[in-house]
């Protein structure tokens, strides 16, 4: 009976804690799903923002530092402490190529959002952050751990691949440019009236 007790006991805590770690992996995946849904907004409002500064690289650096104006209270509601010169003089060199990919992203955003459509655009990041991100996992690099690319997850990324290319496929393109088709549809407005 003792026995039964104990099995019971432990299937219950196995499921108390799976459903712990379920909750707070949904928690997780529901913020980076906001994070994910944020990005297509990122881009589309820094190609408005590059049209109307002349262009892509003042974009890019307003982008830059309104992102360094939110993060900067931020750090100071949370009391960050400060980094320590000695901590940074350790960092692989790799460890500073999160701001130059930054920067090249926000770029390339500003200067192909207009021309891809945001979707076409979005769906080409997802598919070279997935095959990046298996490459990244299967040898355990920038000091990760090594998570194999087994065949689920290969299929899992081909298929991302595959929906790649039938956005890009099935994608109307317009070759003018963003005022024109404003122009446009603003003259097509006055027609009707």
């Amino acid at each position: 009976m003792n026995q039964n007790c104990a099995k019971a006991t432990t299937s219950a805590g196995y499921w108390q804690m799976s459903l712990q770690i379920s909750l707070s992996s949904t928690i997780l995946a529901a913020a980076a799903l906001v994070a994910g849904a944020l990005v297509p907004l990122q881009a589309v409002s820094n190609a408005a923002l590059g049209r109307s500064l002349g262009h892509p690289l003042w974009a890019t650096l307003v982008s830059l530092f309104v992102s360094t104006l939110v993060v900067i209270p931020l750090i100071i509601a949370l009391r960050v402490p400060m980094p320590s010169i000695n901590q940074t003089a350790h960092m692989p060199l790799w460890a500073w190529f999160g701001g130059i990919a930054g920067a090249i992203y926000v770029t390339a955003a500003l200067v192909l959002v207009s021309r891809l459509g945001a979707t076409t655009f979005i769906v080409c990041v997802i598919a070279g952050q997935m095959l990046i991100s298996l490459i990244i996992d299967h040898y355990g690099l920038m000091g990760l751990p090594t998570k194999t690319a087994n065949v689920g997850r290969v299929i899992g990324v081909v298929m991302i691949c595959l929906g790649m290319f039938a956005v890009q496929w099935f994608s109307v393109t317009s070759t003018s440019p963003p005022q024109e088709i404003e122009a446009h549809r603003s003259s097509e407005k006055e027609d009707t009236k």
